[in-house]
């Protein structure tokens, strides 16, 4: 990282984020099973990448020069730069993988085996497995100088095969690695003695290759694999319908222009040739890998059920004072609850939306969709909303990315039970997480809102960490009401005064909060900040950080992801300090804390400090009015302010100090333990 730069690459400051994930696959101390899950992660997360960001760069490359000049740095020289982090970060996943995976495997008795590793006793179950489950899958084409284009679907495996025959020049073969197809990338053979065997897929192809080409003498085969832009090519116009355009856009996507083509770096050069001339790509998109590439794959290592290699469980703990309410919303009518994912139950969110379409007193519900699970109960839940006669209004973001398909598949059923389905809105991502009920009371119609930093997801709420809030307050249900109000007729002029919504209020609420600090420590009062968030990359938001570093506020900063802003550096960021946190579970909360003059102020909202989350999404960040929540997030903030084992700079360096160990994300769950414990140790009758 350069010291004199105020703004720092956002692409290499995300490739820093990711070999944090790899760092976490390179710990000794964390269980086996877990470090090959964060390879699968980091693996996932740098495919991303290259769909996305490589992409979005060579599509800057392509501007005219004159357009170029205006950006902040020259997208040719980033991508260099990108590049060479790239291949630094590849070589150090063979090397974890090479000389520290395998050999703990190995001491678990578990053996990963390959094509020249195989015991004899083992040869006839691999062929037997080949020729009963595999050899149907496969399609291989024999590359004859008469075939002149062969298509790469994205983000799949392929085997490029050179085969050789005495006295014949040699000829190159290619096929599909059918992992979906057959189900896992890994077969597991018999296990002896206590000793278990796994081969990749790949291998048990390249055990049998002879059986493909019984004309040839030998086969040796080399792992390809290609990744294609991921980016939309649309536009976001009001007069043509939006769930049509995605679904083109989708089947473009698999055609999408290559952004990189990963290749074992042991294949012969005449290979590579070949398939580069086949495919129509040049040099610049080759990316030299190991013999096995789609390190995602190994989300499907088989554990052998060796639980002695994965964390201990952590169950989704009970709220301590939800755990017994048979009906939630009389309990919310009479207060606020905060929910921590995922210590605690997603189960209550479930429980509101079904008690909400089963209650004859509701009489609508609105919610946003982002990101739902395969088979979402809660979208399941406001289809039953719908069908039982409720008013359903549901904004179904149909541009998230990677999950279009399942969102426009549910904004059809939804559509079908009745429901009125907004697919997000023309010129904004809708990002922020909001469900608003309408109860019919005796006094006249009560409105319930949940508001969260995570999606509706009862699937990634057991790994990302997020809270969520339940309210009846009148400040923020009336609030919640506009901003679907909002996507009902696109009034631009709604007013929030405590809700902060972009692209409403939210940059310039944060600014003026900020502003406060300043003053504050100009007027020599305590002034501090401290900020939660998964990304920070806004110039003028970092800029702002730097004006009050300078006026002397305090400022800490836990960013998981993307930090463009340079801490630490005199004259400009001196009382700026970055954390991040990377451990078991994803960090996905935003909370943002504002001095206050010892009045503090406390946000929890959807959004990053990204110039799209402020500008160009819809997000919706929220106030703790109730004290007692207030100082339950602000211990799990101290927590995470005092880690000293997950904690790291953002170059990647621990936060190590000769204090007590402290955990945040384990010392998060015990704390919320302790709080269920210490209400259930109570007396039913003095509760």
């Amino acid at each position: 990282m350069e010291e004199n730069k105020k703004i720092q690459s956002r692409e290499l400051s995300w490739l820093a984020f990711n070999y944090r994930v790899l760092q976490e696959a390179k710990d000794a101390s964390v269980p086996l099973l877990e470090r090959i899950q964060f390879l699968a992660i980091f693996s996932s997360n740098l495919d991303e990448y290259f769909k996305v960001r490589v992409a979005t760069l060579k599509r800057l490359i392509q501007l005219k020069k004159r357009t170029r000049q205006k950006l902040a740095q020259d997208p040719s020289e980033e991508l260099d730069q990108v590049l060479v982090e790239v291949a630094r970060q590849q070589e150090k996943l063979g090397e974890t993988f090479r000389n520290q995976i395998l050999p703990a495997l190995r001491a678990e008795k578990i053996y990963l085996l390959d094509e020249k590793t195989l015991r004899p006793e083992q040869e006839p179950f691999v062929r037997d497995y080949f020729a009963l489950k595999v050899q149907e899958l496969l399609k291989p084409v024999l590359l004859t100088p008469e075939v002149n284009f062969f298509f790469l679907k994205d983000q799949t495996l392929y085997l490029l095969i050179e085969l050789t025959q005495a006295g014949q020049p040699a000829a190159t073969a290619i096929l599909e690695v059918p992992t979906q197809k057959h189900g896992s990338r890994f077969v597991a053979l018999p296990t002896q003695q206590a000793e278990h065997f796994v081969m990749f897929l790949d291998d048990v192809i390249r055990f049998n290759l002879l059986q493909l080409f019984p004309e040839y003498d030998s086969a040796t085969a080399y792992a390809i694999k290609i990744s294609r832009d991921a980016e939309l090519d649309m536009e976001e116009e009001v007069s043509e319908n939006l769930l049509a355009k995605i679904k083109r856009s989708l089947k473009k996507r698999e055609m999408g222009y290559p952004s990189r083509l990963l290749y074992d770096s042991a294949t012969p050069p005449l290979l590579i040739d070949a398939i580069c001339r086949l495919i129509h790509i040049t040099s610049e998109e080759l990316v030299r890998g190991s013999r096995y590439h789609n390190f995602r794959d190994f989300f499907g290592f088989p554990d052998f059920n060796l639980t002695h290699l994965k964390y201990l469980p952590q169950p989704a703990l009970p709220h301590p004072e939800l755990h017994n309410q048979k009906k939630l919303l009389p309990a919310i009518y009479q207060q606020d609850f905060l929910l921590h994912y995922p210590y605690q139950s997603f189960e209550y969110v479930l429980q509101f939306l079904n008690e909400a379409a089963a209650d004859p007193a509701v009489t609508a519900v609105s919610a946003t969709l982002y990101r739902v699970a395969d088979k979402s109960k809660v979208a399941k839940a406001l289809v039953k909303a719908a069908k039982k006669g409720k008013r359903v209004t549901v904004i179904v973001e149909v541009k998230a990315r990677f999950d279009e398909e399942s969102n426009i598949n549910w904004a059809r059923k939804l559509e079908k039970a009745g429901a009125t389905v907004i697919p997000g809105l023309p010129g904004y991502k809708v990002h922020g997480k909001l469900c608003l009920v309408t109860r019919q009371e005796k006094n006249g119609p009560v409105d319930y809102a949940y508001l969260s930093t995570g999606n509706f997801n009862e699937k990634t709420s057991r790994i990302y960490a997020d809270h969520g809030l339940f309210t009846s307050d009148v400040r923020l249900t009336k609030e919640v009401q506009s901003v679907f109000q909002f996507f009902l007729d696109r009034d631009s002029n709604k007013q929030f005064r405590h809700l902060l919504v972009a692209p409403f209020n939210m940059r310039n609420k944060f600014v003026k909060l900020i502003n406060k600090e300043i003053k504050n420590a100009q007027k020599g009062l305590a002034a501090y900040l401290i900020l939660k968030m998964n990304s920070l990359q806004d110039e003028a938001m970092i800029l702002k950080l730097y004006e009050a570093s300078a006026a002397g506020v305090r400022i800490d900063l836990i960013v998981r992801g993307i930090c463009c802003l340079n801490p630490g550096v005199k004259n400009l960021s001196e009382n700026i300090h970055v954390r991040s946190i990377v451990d078991r579970y994803l960090e996905h909360a935003r909370v943002f804390i504002f001095g206050n003059n010892g009045n503090e102020k406390m946000y929890i909202a959807s959004a990053d400090w990204m110039t799209r989350n402020l500008s160009r999404r819809v997000e919706v960040g929220f106030p703790l009015f109730d004290e007692a929540l207030r100082r339950e997030v602000r211990h799990l903030i101290e927590l995470q302010l005092r880690d000293n084992t997950k904690a790291r700079t953002i170059q990647n360096k621990y936060l190590r100090n000769d204090g007590k160990e402290t955990r945040a994300q384990f010392a998060t769950y015990s704390y919320l333990q302790n709080l269920y414990q210490a209400v259930e140790s109570v007396p039913a009758a003095s509760q």
